[in-house]
């Protein structure tokens, strides 16, 4: 799974043909009842209490500290215990979260927040503008690993103004401030004495939201269940149940025996393998532009890829169209550099590369770069070019991608292996420790287009997002000025600056943008796709109780 920015970093139902609500009554039976002449609509229908949501995932979560899941996998389980001060709503603008409300002053330069009041944690106690302070200071502990930290370094000063105010100063204007407060809120009186790094609390955690941790069984599952007290109102499904399947081929054999309900596909399964009577009947699959893209990513450390010349001929000798089309089945889009075309920073004046194999040994050759004794290696000084791709297990579609450009990297001269490694260890002993020279991964992407933690020279440390090492000053001072910036037809043409600049620059082959093609059973009611994803009411979804399959176990 990518990486995800959590802070910043989700359908219509069928119904047999009847609607039901009202304690299985149908349409029929109601209208006799109430009258021909009587309106019914949806509102009108209770929703049923119960059931469980099991979600197939390929890798299980690393820790559910919420400033320091910096992956997929933790960031989805963390995003239903912890909520932050503010979120997205289904037309991706901001609403308050934990803050009720709030005001922008001075400019910009100071966000008075206020809290709503009578929220507690889930061991009962209250949740206060104290929490809110301690999880500022943990993001700006030096001695904490977070890549999250960029965004309150701006911050000048935290005042508790009282115990549901809290007013945020920064030192300059800094435009994505308030969206930056989507940060997961940690618990004080549990945290403030534990080392973040080592505390059994990343395993044991309380926080604010719909669902409470019940159960985690390495590589197995993560049970969560519901909170009665949630403060928006209790979820309908009792539980939720991340069950950790890290072969994608095993993961559909599992929508296929129906014990897993909610999925991410890939393209030929969504395509050819769900096209059958069978999935029509017992699923609804929803096709929807991702932000996201999938790139290869280059150790800029490792010397081979120093030069941008010799990144600019690898991206020539890739076809990445044959890719799309290939892999992805045409279910994706060409991706030119760090926003997708959804985004209002993007650049459309970017043309992507041609392909060109001709283009690519004509810029390796001037940069030293040939077959001098004849093996069909390119070689420089007497060092073959050859380097090893890595990616994660149980993401076939990225597996294939690295074989693709394996072969045509091979066509030039360049010898690639390729190295597929399970999911955690691929973050921790080789990502977060640089141990590779080329990886190929995905990035899931907030609406604000902020991409400082990514590309800033200044987060390059153990854990943070810019773990190829990229270092450019006008990038960085863009990336500064972006975040200054409120008018948003200038932050627009800093960041369009920046994605050329970096498509110039080639520190990742940009790939592709995959499309998001998420499956779900069809005894879940309620879901509504909107331009923010599927997932984001999902206290809202239900199952009818005739439907229910996990009534039997005890609700808590």
């Amino acid at each position: 799974m990518p990486r995800k920015l959590v802070h910043r970093k989700v359908r219509l139902c069928e119904y047999d043909g009847v609607l039901k609500g009202v304690r299985g009554k149908s349409l029929a039976l109601l209208t006799a009842l109430l009258g021909p002449m009587c309106i019914i609509t949806s509102c009108c229908f209770a929703q049923d209490y119960g059931d469980a949501l099991v979600a197939g995932s390929i890798s299980d979560a690393r820790t559910l500290i919420p400033i320091l899941a910096s992956d997929s996998a933790s960031a989805d389980v963390c995003g239903l215990l912890y909520n932050g001060l503010v979120k997205y709503d289904k037309d991706i603008n901001l609403i308050g979260d934990l803050a009720e409300s709030w005001e922008i002053k001075n400019e910009g330069l100071t966000i008075i927040f206020h809290l709503r009041k009578g929220i507690r944690w889930h061991d009962g106690s209250p949740f206060t503008a104290a929490d809110v302070a301690f999880t500022y200071q943990k993001l700006i502990d030096p001695l904490v690993r977070t890549p999250y930290s960029g965004d309150f370094l701006k911050v000048k000063s935290l005042e508790i103004i009282d115990d549901y105010t809290v007013g945020v100063s920064y030192s300059e204007p800094f435009a994505p401030g308030l969206a930056s407060w989507g940060m997961p809120i940690m618990p004080l009186h549990l945290l403030e004495k534990e080392d973040l790094q080592a505390t059994s609390y990343a395993r044991q955690p309380i926080g604010t939201g719909p669902y409470k941790l019940k159960a985690w069984k390495s590589q197995e599952r993560v049970e969560l269940v519901s909170n009665k007290n949630y403060f928006e109102k209790s979820p309908y499904l009792s539980r939720y149940i991340f069950k950790v399947i890290p072969d994608e081929a095993t993961l559909f054999l599992e929508l296929q025996a129906q014990t897993i309900d909610f999925s991410g596909l890939s393209s030929l399964q969504y395509k050819k393998q769900t096209d059958t009577k069978f999935f029509k009947d017992n699923y609804q699959k929803f096709r929807l532009e991702s932000f996201g893209y999938t790139y290869l990513g280059y150790n800029l450390s490792h010397p081979f890829f120093k030069d941008k010349r010799i990144r600019q001929a690898l991206n020539y000798a890739v076809n990445k169209n044959e890719i799309i089309q290939g892999v992805l089945l045409g279910l994706g889009r060409m991706c030119t550099g760090p926003f997708v075309p959804e985004s209002w920073a993007y650049n459309k004046e970017i043309t992507p590369a041609p392909y060109s194999p001709e283009k690519a040994k004509e810029i390796l050759s001037a940069c030293g770069w040939r077959d001098h004794n004849g093996d069909g290696i390119l070689d420089k000084e007497g060092a073959a070019f050859e380097f090893t791709i890595i990616t994660n297990q149980g993401n076939l579609e990225r597996q294939r991608a690295a074989e693709i450009i394996q072969s045509h990297l091979k066509n030039i001269g360049i010898k690639v292996k390729i190295k597929i490694v399970e999911w955690s260890a691929f973050l921790s002993e080789y990502i977060d420790k640089r141990h590779f020279d080329a990886a190929l991964l995905g990035w899931s992407l907030g609406r604000e287009p902020d991409c400082y933690d990514i590309w800033h020279s200044s987060k390059t440390k153990e854990g943070e997002f810019n773990f190829i090492s990229y270092k450019n000053s006008e990038v960085d001072r863009l990336l500064d000025e972006g975040r200054k910036t409120f008018d948003q037809n200038k932050r627009k043409e800093i960041y369009q600056e920046i994605h050329s600049i970096l498509y110039d620059e080639q520190p990742y082959m940009f790939l592709y943008i995959p499309d998001s093609l998420p499956i779900i059973s069809k005894r879940f009611q309620g879901i509504k796709p909107a331009p923010v994803g599927i997932s984001y009411n999902l206290i809202d979804w239900w199952v009818p109780k005739e439907k229910q399959r996990y009534r039997s176990v005890i609700e808590q």
